[in-house]
């Protein structure tokens, strides 16, 4: 016997003074997750076989009062040989759990509509603001002949032959351990169990047709580039009035020219010449919300960063914002006449090295950094 050193209550993660409905309940739990058709484990067609060996003796009053007082030895002498299935796996789950164990239907059931993807690109500062888009989409939407049941005003349904109506197949695959069963939405009636006698002339029984339809969707303030807008029920109609799919719209954001998304913050360049830098100046600098005038005091050094409360992007589904971080570079002339080359190096030699003095212990890579930060 496979699990003859295992504990059928330990397997089945039961008090051993459980009740014949914990037990129940407890193996339906471990079967679920289990189940060869379910679970992706590779031992899972293993483990589920010591499941229901633990189950086929626990639920048994004489097989469980034995194995209470004798433990496995005694089952063995007591001639038990498990079957896991008391017949076959598919009856064990009918007759206790019912069809659905492992997500079918006990009845008929139609399937859900499919989703459907849409992409819409927006601008950085339509990001900021929050906006609305209309997409044109093509659907599967309900007939408006039929109503969406497939028949022909005037006339009736009739049971699905392919399934008997009730919506379902079943599938059963035999192995070593047993039986299992699969289930599925009969494909004839999409899980209806019902065809029409008469298809609609207008959808060909189908139910459904297709349209090019209109989706408005709202952008909300501070997005990220590619991130989903999910809008629930606008996908393809579902079959036979069954609930419809998702519209899952992704979100682009085109590049700004001048400015530079970093999380909820902004990198914006600030270039200076370099008589601004060393003199001071006050310049307009360009923000997610328009242009705005920035003062810069004399001996602003390359690489300087200067952040604006505040001013960066608003944080998704939330009151604040990010702030703006200006990266300063200086730009150094690199065309000069006789008399200004002359004018520069009369300067030059008139610095000492006081006027290059850093008053802080940040260098220009360490201002760099901070800028990315």
């Amino acid at each position: 016997m496979a699990t003859a050193e295992r504990d059928y209550y330990e397997l089945l993660e039961v008090d051993r003074g459980a009740s014949d409905a914990e037990i129940k309940r407890a193996f339906r739990r471990k079967a679920r997750e289990l189940h060869p058709d379910v679970s992706p484990e590779p031992d899972a067609q293993e483990r589920f076989r010591e499941v229901a060996e633990a189950y086929e003796v626990l639920s048994n009053a004489e097989t469980r009062r034995l194995y209470d007082r004798f433990g496995h030895a005694g089952l063995r002498q007591g001639g038990y040989s498990p079957s896991f299935d008391l017949g076959n796996l598919s009856d064990l789950f009918a007759t206790f759990f019912g069809d659905d164990l492992f997500g079918g239907a006990a009845g008929a059931r139609a399937a859900r509509g499919a989703d459907v993807g849409a992409a819409v690109e927006i601008d950085l500062p339509e990001a900021a603001a929050g906006v609305t888009r209309e997409l044109e989409v093509e659907l599967a939407t309900t007939c408006d002949t039929c109503g969406g049941d497939g028949a022909e005003p005037g006339t009736s349904l009739a049971a699905c032959a392919e399934c008997g109506g009730s919506g379902m197949l079943r599938q059963v695959s035999r192995s070593l351990f047993g039986e299992f069963v699969r289930t599925q939405a009969c494909p004839r009636c999409g899980g209806d169990g019902r065809i029409p006698e008469t298809p609609c002339s207008a959808c060909d029984g189908a139910g459904r047709v297709l349209r090019r339809v209109q989706l408005e969707v709202e952008i909300p303030a501070g997005i990220h580039d590619g991130q989903q807008i999910r809008m629930r029920g606008r996908g393809h109609a579902g079959a036979h009035g069954a609930q419809a799919g998702d519209a899952y719209v992704q979100v682009r954001i085109r590049p700004h020219p001048a400015l530079v998304r970093d999380g909820d913050d902004i990198v914006a360049p600030v270039r200076l010449t370099i008589g601004q830098a060393a003199l001071g100046a006050t310049v307009t600098v360009p923000t997610i919300d328009g242009e705005t005038e920035v003062e810069f005091a004399p001996g602003t050094q390359p690489g300087e960063v200067r952040v604006l409360r505040g001013r960066g992007m608003p944080v998704l589904r939330s009151a604040r914002r990010g702030d703006q971080r200006l990266l300063v570079d200086v730009a150094v002339p690199r065309r000069l006449d006789d008399e200004q080359r002359a004018l520069l190096e009369q300067l030059d030699a008139s610095l000492g090295e006081d006027a290059y003095r850093q008053d802080d212990d940040e260098g220009f890579f360490e201002r760099l950094k901070s800028a990315f930060r």
